[in-house]
């Protein structure tokens, strides 16, 4: 007799969805608004921005070539035929900052127009790199991966490579050490200082940003290379800029829920949803000077206008179902991590740090590659489950659940099963899942094994129809690079 299926789990990622996929342009607020409000400013105002943002003036001439006809290799070319685009976007301090170059914030987009998709990784700042942007590619400097950018602008290291010197050289230093981490080659990258991030918010007249618990911080970064007490309310409230940068940049509340890079992060989003709601807004188009003169000093790009311009109108209309987020993280009290752990993996047994389970990152490789899941093997709706058997890595089976959570497949929570050498896909379904059984036993390494609600014997707790991955040693031996 078939057993009755469990209550659906709650994601644990419900909350941070809901926040994501209301971004229609993808790469943040701050430059879909600019594309928004340039439409009603001069010539010169517009150029004067381009310039000062890319480095590079406007040619006007250009600008109606590529929306005709994209050059190969560029965005909008890309757009247009298919083909995936990879954004870095950084998030700095800036000069009121001790360590202005320091990206506090990283986070790797991919755009998916055959899919209609877009996925947002955050990549924590204190994960742990081995570098190479020097003249010799065979020397590694390990550090912090918020690092990189700041190597060609800081007497950090000698003899820097020169493609990762001159104005967009910490942005292409940034690109390849992010690469080596996720696997990605990045079309472009956006860099914007918190002062920008301020700025708008004031020019904006304020922002309405709602806190689902209070946030008591002691220990945030005064300008004065301190420290002072921030504190705020649960609920809506209206904020100034420097209110909105101070719940942006809080990292050490003393909510459990607001502490963790998880919390950070649902913050940022939830207040560049805003900006974006209020720019957006018929006041808000009527700030469009006030608005591009409080960026354009504080934004870098190697973006194009007509880059600027594909992202928006391919993404104006995206369907809020098609933004998946996801991020890198370790165990921490309020939070179940993923791929990383905190240990001392190069920067010292003192030195507060996180570093991948698998140092080659194949790991994460692997995982970033596999988020936009194939929305054909989605539509399977196939009830899955992945259950522990490795017991090699204990709680494998909880990180992975977590891991997936975002993407749309149907998890149910894991369970315990006793150990196997190897990892098995066990198929209760009758092959009704042909699909999201390939798919796992892609992504797993394993062979779909034709099963009955009572062989192979279940473990307590075990769902025994649709599809159970049941992890075996020889998958806790890849998770960490063995």
């Amino acid at each position: 007799m078939q057993r009755a299926r469990p209550r659906a789990r709650r994601s644990r990622y419900n909350v941070s969805y809901r926040l994501t996929r209301s971004v229609p342009a993808v790469v943040g607020a701050l430059l879909l608004v600019v594309v928004i409000v340039t439409a009603t400013l001069t010539y010169k105002r517009i150029d004067d921005f381009v310039t000062a943002t890319t480095g590079r003036h406007i040619n006007p001439i250009g600008e109606v070539v590529q929306a005709v006809e994209p050059a190969p290799g560029t965005i909008a070319y890309k757009l247009k035929h298919g083909q995936q685009v990879n954004i870095l976007l950084l998030g700095m301090g800036g000069y009121e900052n001790d360590a202005p170059y320091l990206t506090d914030s990283i986070m790797a987009v991919t755009i998916d127009p055959a899919s209609s998709r877009v996925s947002m990784v955050s990549i924590p700042r204190d994960l742990v790199v081995g570098m190479n942007l020097q003249t010799n590619p065979s020397r590694t400097w390990v550090n912090k991966i918020n690092a990189a950018y700041e190597v060609p602008y800081v007497d950090i290291i000698c003899c820097v490579a020169s493609q990762y010197q001159g104005r967009d050289g910490g942005g292409h230093a940034a690109e390849s050490v992010v690469g080596k981490v996720t696997g990605q080659t990045f079309d472009r990258y956006i860099a914007v200082d918190f002062v920008a991030f301020r700025s708008m918010v004031d020019a904006l007249g304020g922002v309405d940003v709602c806190l689902s618990t209070n946030l008591d911080d002691i220990d945030y970064p005064d300008y004065s290379n301190g420290y002072r007490p921030i504190h705020f309310k649960a609920g809506c409230q209206h904020l100034n800029g420097e209110q909105a940068l101070e719940i942006a940049r809080s990292r050490h509340a003393i909510q459990a829920e607001q502490s963790s890079d998880f919390g950070r992060a649902r913050r940022q989003q939830d207040i560049m949803e805003a900006i974006k709601k209020k720019a957006t807004t018929v006041n808000g188009f009527s700030k469009a000077p006030q608005l591009l003169s409080s960026l354009q000093n504080y934004i870098t790009t190697d973006m194009s206008l007509s880059d600027m311009r594909a992202i928006y109108d391919w993404g104006k209309n995206l369907p809020d179902t098609s933004i998946i987020r996801v991020a890198l993280t370790a165990p921490a009290p309020a939070t179940e991590g993923n791929l990383l752990d905190n240990f001392n993996c190069g920067m010292g047994p003192y030195v507060s740090q996180l570093c991948a389970d698998d140092p080659s990152f194949t790991m994460i490789h692997q995982y970033i590659s596999s988020v936009l899941i194939d929305p054909a093997v989605l539509a399977e709706k196939a009830p899955v489950q992945i259950d522990g058997g490795a017991d090699n890595f204990p709680g494998l089976e909880s990180r992975l659940t977590t891991m997936f959570d975002p993407t749309g497949l149907q998890l149910a929570d894991p369970v315990g099963h006793p150990a196997l050498l190897e990892t098995e896909i066990v198929d209760y379904s009758n092959g009704k899942f042909p699909l999201t059984a390939k798919w796992l036993a892609s992504y797993f390494g394993a062979t779909p094994v034709v099963a009955t609600p009572t062989s192979p014997a279940p473990a307590s707790g075990q769902q025994t129809y649709g599809l159970v991955v049941v992890l075996g040693r020889n998958f806790g031996r890849r998770w960490v690079g063995r």
